[in-house]
């Protein structure tokens, strides 16, 4: 075998190992991106635990298809780059859409998520979840708003008996 199909066969191992412990993979079109943006779109990616690459598309349908994971044959066609995260379901779908937000020339194409498939509308969706932190804080502020209401009511009755 040769040295370049060798090559190859560890390329598609490699993003089947991505993709296998994914819970959310996004693809996008980064035609027009300049040097300075991928490195920033990148460094975004990484700071949130998302892996961000360009791999031949061929050899992304392939390691997809093993993994039976079946993208529309023309999402996979053009410049195309995949944003993997085993972490966080919406933050590749975030830094996807805030990248095309900010550069313009970016479009997000299409994505999958804990065995479901999204399109271009659906990530945008997704990428509109407020992060774990904020959902957490926002509920927490809403299980304690009564009591906060109650507390202060008591002392206003508090302050006219005294």
């Amino acid at each position: 075998m040769s040295a370049n199909f060798e090559n190859k066969k560890l390329v598609v191992e490699e993003i089947k190992n991505h993709a296998k412990d994914a819970k959310c993979i996004v693809l996008v079109d980064y035609r027009g991106l300049t040097v300075a943006d991928v490195t920033e779109l990148r460094n975004n990616f990484r700071s949130q635990g998302c892996v961000y690459k360009v791999y031949k598309n061929r050899l992304m349908k392939i390691a997809f298809e093993e993994l039976g994971i079946n993208f529309e044959p023309s999402l996979l066609e053009g410049t195309t780059a995949v944003a993997f995260s085993d972490t966080d379901v919406v933050a590749p779908a975030k830094i996807a859409v805030d990248g095309e937000n900010k550069f313009k020339v970016m479009r997000v194409k299409a994505g999958y998520a804990e065995g479901k498939f999204y399109n271009e509308a659906e990530i945008k969706n997704l990428a509109s979840i407020p992060s774990k932190e904020i959902l957490v804080a926002q509920l927490l502020g809403m299980l304690t708003n009564p009591m906060r209401g109650l507390a202060v009511a008591i002392n206003e009755i508090a302050k006219k008996n005294a």
